[in-house]
């Protein structure tokens, strides 16, 4: 049996939770999620807990035991305190803003970047005290789904990666960034 589909999921006070036709529906004062639940795992609503159980020990079944209880619990999670993640933009003369339904970037192309913030999702830009050179801002991305809040941070990450020299670019404030020696003056 697997040690993290075993786990009972406590559901706490003010979360409605539905199950209809292989799709568990969980309501909070933060919002809705809905996860579909995999052929061959089966989620039972007591009192106050969420339980995934399955039915055989196949392969497929065991794998999915798990991950089902998981995403649960993530869901449950997400509407009663959501999720966030932070990114360090750094280097001199990048910018970040947060104008209307866009997050404003300057990340040193010769365009501005205009990210659309997708529905669900909160970004927000601010400075908080870092020891990194040339910092400049701190993005925040937060949603009740974890799934989507990592993905956007992905995205924002990927529009200039930290370069391996100066460190300058966006990373994840928990990222560290190991500078590489540049050319030795002769």
């Amino acid at each position: 049996m697997s040690r993290v589909g075993r786990r009972p999921i406590k559901v706490p006070s003010g979360v409605k939770v539905s199950i209809d036709s292989g799709v568990v529906r969980v309501e909070g004062p933060k919002g809705k999620l809905e996860t579909a639940i995999p052929a061959g795992i089966e989620v039972e609503v007591d009192d106050s807990t969420l339980q995934a159980k399955r039915g055989n020990d196949e392969p497929r079944n065991r794998a999915l035991h798990g991950l089902t209880r998981t995403l649960l619990s993530n869901s449950v999670k997400g509407v009663t305190q959501g999720f966030s993640k932070q990114l360090d933009v750094v280097g001199i003369g990048y910018k970040a803003e947060v104008r209307g339904k866009y997050l404003n970037l300057s990340l040193g192309f010769s365009h501005p970047i205009d990210f659309p913030i997708p529905r669900g999702i909160e970004i927000a830009v601010g400075r908080e005290t870092r020891a990194i050179p040339n910092y400049v801002a701190t993005i925040t991305v937060s949603g009740i789904d974890k799934a989507r809040v990592g993905q956007i941070a992905a995205d924002l990450r990927r529009l200039r990666p930290p370069d391996a020299y100066k460190g300058k670019g966006v990373r994840y404030s928990t990222e560290f960034v190991k500078l590489k020696v540049g050319k030795k003056g002769a």
